[in-house]
């Protein structure tokens, strides 16, 4: 483990560059602990919340399935909140999906939003320890040539030490910034592949009760059973 004293020392020895990759770390960090925020908000059980609407759909209690949804703020519950609600006013596959999609083009880019920016600012972190080496080699040769023979050892050594110094720290920023990446990329994908599952599944649902009705247009079970009885009253009178 490097000390802080240790880790001064290197630092000063890489030279202008360490400060710009210092920079990218910083920001790097911030990204990183704001999206740790975001997914671990973002996290829900998922077949807990579907058992807790399932059954209120089915029975067209819309209004206490959306209180279920909105007992959080997660994406899944936003998005199935929203197409509870398309639910109301008809049970068309289409309206429902529509009411999802529009739910999910809102939740999907605040999961994804600057998670793009790790992997690029890791090449940024790179190629600014690659420029302090180049830098860092010109500076060395330049004191071979035209320093005085008795400081070329001491120039030469700068030189060298701020080549290996500012590529260090560009791979010792650059590779655990990958690595994170590549962790917050896979846990963002598991929520958004939940938030499709489980849309789909009330598209679905919607379907089916469109099916078992045979009608689109009611909002819930009363109204429809009250048009029923409507129809079954008219027929009858006009049998008498």
């Amino acid at each position: 483990m490097m000390s802080a004293s240790t880790f001064i020392n290197f630092f000063q020895a890489g030279g202008f560059f360490m400060y710009p990759i210092l920079l990218v770390l910083a920001v790097a960090t911030a990204i990183v602990v704001e999206r740790v925020v975001v997914i671990a908000r973002s996290g829900t059980n998922a077949e807990r919340l579907w058992g807790q609407i399932a059954a209120p759909i089915q029975g067209r209690r819309m209004d206490e399935a959306v209180r279920h949804c909105t007992q959080s703020r997660t994406p899944l519950h936003r998005v199935l909140a929203s197409g509870i609600r398309g639910m109301k006013g008809s049970f068309t596959r289409e309206d429902v999906q529509g009411s999802v999609d529009e739910a999910m083009m809102q939740a999907i880019p605040r999961l994804e939003a600057r998670l793009s920016y790790l992997p690029n600012l890791a090449n940024v972190a790179t190629l600014l320890g690659l420029l302090g080496t180049i830098v860092g080699l010109i500076q060395a040769f330049t004191a071979v040539s035209l320093a005085d023979p008795s400081q070329k050892a001491t120039l030469l050594a700068k030189g060298i030490s701020v080549a290996m110094n500012t590529t260090a720290f560009g791979l010792i920023v650059a590779v655990p910034l990958m690595l994170v990446y590549g962790f917050l990329q896979s846990r963002t994908n598991r929520v958004i592949d939940t938030v499709e599952e489980y849309s789909l599944r009330l598209v679905n649902l919607a379907g089916q009760i469109a099916r078992e009705d045979g009608s689109d247009g009611y909002s819930n079970g009363s109204e429809m059973h009250q048009a029923r009885r409507a129809v079954g009253m008219k027929g009858a009178v006009h049998a008498k």
